[in-house]
């Protein structure tokens, strides 16, 4: 089995490169995003241990470019990033899994063993909900047997309310996932896309309606549904 390892730090790649040696895997090491984008064009990689803080960019951009070719290769992601959104972000941008550093390197030669155990599911779904079905994977939504092209941003907001399909997601949950949580509190712009995203459903005859729910967050449910939400 060969690990791609993409970290910068030279000492640290050589002893995680040197412990997965002792695990019975071969690594190939780079430090720049720019390299990883073509080790991974070149060679079919067991698994990949990533460093979020790369010289030449974030290393989310490396997971992004990844999951848009569909590659179901396991992503650990290795970062002193440690709060809440940045790990949720990550993980719902298709990271396999989600280490804090500073780490021992055990548990990193068993965290990829177990994510090299599970079955590849890169498969995206097709999401319903009233008049509406938005695919994953292409991006587009269907409304009323109209297909109508969603913006990047608005899609995944759109994402997020389909797979919580009847839960109320509060603003800051919003942001750790759409935005990875970089605004702070005052920021509005989950505020902006939500917006954004009412307004193109209306324009498209959506029967499906985004609601706020004052002092808690929002929820997306049919126009005219009978139900009881939880919250997120």
């Amino acid at each position: 089995m060969r690990v791609l390892i993409i970290e910068d730090s030279r000492d640290l790649a050589a002893l995680i490169a040197v412990a997965l040696k002792r695990a019975g895997m071969d690594a190939d090491i780079v430090g720049l995003a720019d390299e990883a984008r073509l080790a991974v064009r070149a060679v079919q990689y067991a698994a990949i241990v990533l460093d979020l803080g790369l010289p030449d960019a974030d290393g989310l951009m490396v997971l992004d470019q990844l999951r848009k070719r569909h590659e179901a290769t396991p992503v650990v992601i290795l970062s002193s990033r440690s709060a809440l959104g940045d790990r949720v972000s990550g993980l719902d941008r298709g990271a396999s899994d989600y280490m804090i550093k500073p780490f021992a390197m055990a548990e990193l030669v068993a965290r990829l063993r177990a994510v090299m155990q599970r079955p590849p599911d890169m498969a995206a779904p097709v999401l319903a909900m009233g008049n509406l079905t938005f695919d994953a994977e292409s991006r587009l939504a269907v409304i009323g047997g109209r297909t109508v092209t969603v913006p990047a941003r608005e899609a995944e907001l759109l994402e997020v309310f389909l797979k919580r399909s009847g839960r109320v997601l509060v603003h800051d949950v919003l942001d750790a996932l759409v935005f990875g949580g970089a605004h702070d509190k005052a920021s509005n712009a989950v505020e902006v896309y939500v917006h954004r995203l009412r307004r193109l459903l209306a324009d498209a005859g959506c029967d499906v309606e985004i609601h706020t729910i004052r002092g808690v967050g929002y929820l997306m449910r049919p126009s005219t549904p009978a139900l009881t939400a939880a919250v997120a």
